[in-house]
């Protein structure tokens, strides 16, 4: 399995096929394919083919390019109920609503979907629409555990994921203002016990700047592993 990131809070998780090699059976998931206005992005929503879009709410930069994407690909399109609808009237049907504390078993895994401290909706010709619950994923594959906690503020049930679960990557926000500052994301590192974290949603705009290496210079004063990804660069998990 190998994660990607594309910038901000979006990020590919490539599931390996039966022989190690990253085509045919396996499955390309895309989280918040926000790119399209995303200055930190390095290719464009034309460039992936994802087999899976999930979508953690309705922000507009992080369902993003979802509608374009999965029109041009069919691909599935996992979310809230309200989003669901959204994208249903915008033509995308390959669709499935889940809502918080469900998890349902696909092709490529189980799909858990989290609780989020924020907010969701989204401004549409003026209108502002909205887009149910945020969330955030547990996704399980190839004996795999894989956090993204979409935008959120710190909060208890991260220390009960952590405890049910073995989790081998969190991907966290840091940048404040919206969501979690550098020190309440290293609460939530401590909490989730999460075997590495991997930073997110920092830096896009000025507002949530942030220094990632300090963030991650002081997990490993936690003994938690941390790893700073640049855009398109890619962490493989063995």
């Amino acid at each position: 399995m190998k994660i990607q990131f594309h910038g901000h809070a979006c990020f590919s998780i490539i599931t390996e096929d039966y022989w190690g090699n990253f085509h045919e059976i396996g499955k390309h998931l895309l989280i918040d394919p926000f790119l399209t206005g995303n200055p930190m992005a390095q290719i464009s929503a034309d460039e992936l083919n994802p087999d899976v879009i999930l979508v953690t709410h309705g922000h507009h930069d992080h369902i993003g390019d979802t509608v374009s994407i999965a029109k041009r690909t069919g691909c599935l399109v996992i979310c809230n109920p309200e989003i669901e609808s959204y994208l249903n009237q915008k033509g995308v049907t390959n669709t499935h609503g889940m809502n918080i504390g469900g998890g349902y078993q696909f092709d490529f895994g189980i799909v858990k979907m989290t609780s989020a401290l924020h907010s969701s909706a989204l401004e549409e010709n003026g209108q502002m629409i909205y887009m149910g619950n945020p969330c955030g994923f547990l996704i399980k594959a190839e004996g795999y555990t894989i956090y993204h906690a979409g935008d959120t503020g710190l909060s208890h049930e991260m220390t009960l994921l952590g405890n049910a679960n073995r989790i081998d990557v969190a991907l966290l926000p840091i940048g404040g203002n919206y969501t979690m500052d550098v020190s309440d994301a290293m609460l939530a590192a401590r909490a989730l016990r999460a075997k590495q974290i991997v930073p997110m949603h920092y830096n896009t705009f000025p507002v949530i700047a942030q220094n990632e290496n300090f963030y991650s210079n002081q997990l490993l004063n936690f003994g938690i592993p941390c790893t700073v990804l640049k855009p398109e660069e890619t962490l493989e998990l063995a």
